[in-house]
């Protein structure tokens, strides 16, 4: 079992028991976990503060496109957690939670041990959802980690160096993720395949702005994406994909099947959530995620919170309706919940009223190949090179922590010089 790794020496993992110095034992180290254990350490007398992530590195998600493509580098968008948490009076345990009893207050880990807390976030995320196809979770990959990008380098370094007539690479869902990854890939395979980008409703980014929509519309011709709307996969198998065809109920032309040869295939069609067990049980919405009142606490508990992905939070009005509508799925409203969360528990502390999450919608930005980008926000619509570049400034100032900050904006401006 790892030990906890602590910003400073005097600061451990709690063990099993009562839980008098009010610790507070975040499960999970993505978007929403890191940043609210890092603004939690920024609060005035912050409480003890435990991260438990099972992965030696954070990773920095809406720039991973510019790894695939070697325009960043991994340690800027991957850095460890040892050295973000370095000196932040954050204990970081390398382990992942399996079971959550909040009668006894204690958290689970797959090694075997017995956590304590006072007050507890869960932020697991969410990881993809193959709706059931036949071979999807076997014959596909994600697009969500370091070992995805190098799946996917090598890949692109065989289709370069053998280039097979017809050779093709299928992107299953044409959200965000896909059409930015069909962008990138069609630069990078530099003709050796073609890229077919599958979507089974009507168009390209579906809850897309409409001016983002009409750039990635366009990016995609550019680089001779096919798009394949209405397409339906039923199944995935080593070497091809079954697609049926058109899905829509208003076209009169009868539903069929096609068996299309790929070389490989990338599934971001979708998203699920699998938390840890918690016992007793907890109110989900009928995707899974773990039911909130406004202030991001569990609905019936005090002193455990969600956020991120994996939460679903109240309106203001009515904490106890059913589903929510859905928040975007994107590092923006976790970087939100996670200030909100961490000065709500500074509040509970004291015994103040904590204070709802609102949602504000400062954009969206999209990642349309190398050296190219889109974005729509604050009454500006830009794309071009222009927009890779604001893109890229806006993330650096997201990247967790000031000294990490530095290190990236420092290696770009060397970069830079001639």
């Amino acid at each position: 079992m790892d030990a906890p790794t602590a910003a400073s020496p005097d600061r451990r993992a709690p063990s099993a028991g009562p839980c008098p110095d009010g610790t507070v034992v975040i499960v999970g180290g993505g978007f929403g976990g890191l940043y609210t254990a890092l603004a939690l350490s920024q609060q005035p007398a912050p409480p003890p503060i435990l991260l438990i992530e099972p992965r030696e590195r954070f990773l920095f998600l809406p720039l991973l496109y510019e790894l695939l493509s070697d325009e960043l580098r991994r340690w800027e968008i991957a850095p460890p957690y040892e050295d973000l948490l370095a000196g932040r009076g954050v204990a970081w345990l390398r382990d992942r939670v399996e079971r959550i009893d909040t009668t006894a207050r204690l958290v689970h880990t797959a090694a075997g041990r017995p956590v304590a807390y006072a007050s507890l976030v869960i932020a697991c995320g969410g990881g993809d959802c193959t709706f059931g196809v036949p071979g999807a979770e076997r014959h596909s990959q994600g697009f969500r980690s370091l070992a995805d990008v190098e799946r996917l380098q090598t890949l692109l370094r065989a289709l370069r160096d053998q280039r097979h007539p017809l050779q093709r690479v299928a992107i299953v869902g044409a959200g965000p993720t896909g059409v930015e990854l069909a962008c990138k890939l069609a630069d990078l395979a530099e003709g050796s395949a073609v890229i077919e980008l599958i979507e089974r409703g009507s168009m390209v980014l579906p809850q897309g702005r409409a001016f983002n929509r009409q750039q990635a519309e366009l990016a995609l011709q550019r680089r001779d994406v096919r798009v394949r709307t209405h397409t339906q996969v039923t199944a995935i198998e080593a070497d091809h994909v079954v697609l049926r065809s058109p899905t829509s109920a208003e076209s009169a032309i009868p539903a069929t099947n096609e068996i299309l040869p790929v070389r490989g295939v990338v599934w971001t069609a979708g998203l699920g959530f699998r938390p840890p067990v918690i016992t007793p049980s907890v109110a989900t919405d009928s995707r899974g995620r773990l039911r909130c009142d406004p202030e991001l606490r569990l609905l019936g508990h005090s002193d455990v919170y969600a956020l991120g992905d994996l939460a679903s939070p109240a309106p203001v009005a009515d904490p106890g309706q059913g589903d929510q509508p859905t928040l975007p799925s994107t590092a923006q409203v976790a970087f939100q919940q996670a200030a909100l969360l961490s000065a709500n528990l500074i509040r509970a502390r004291g015994g103040e009223p904590q204070r709802p999450f609102v949602w504000n919608d400062l954009g969206e930005m999209l990642s349309l190949g190398k050296g190219d980008a889109c974005l729509t926000g604050a009454g500006l619509t830009l794309a071009g090179p222009a927009a890779y570049q604001l893109r890229r400034l806006a993330y650096l100032t997201r990247l967790p922590g000031l000294p990490h900050q530095l290190r990236v904006g420092a290696g770009w401006l060397a970069d830079c010089r001639p």
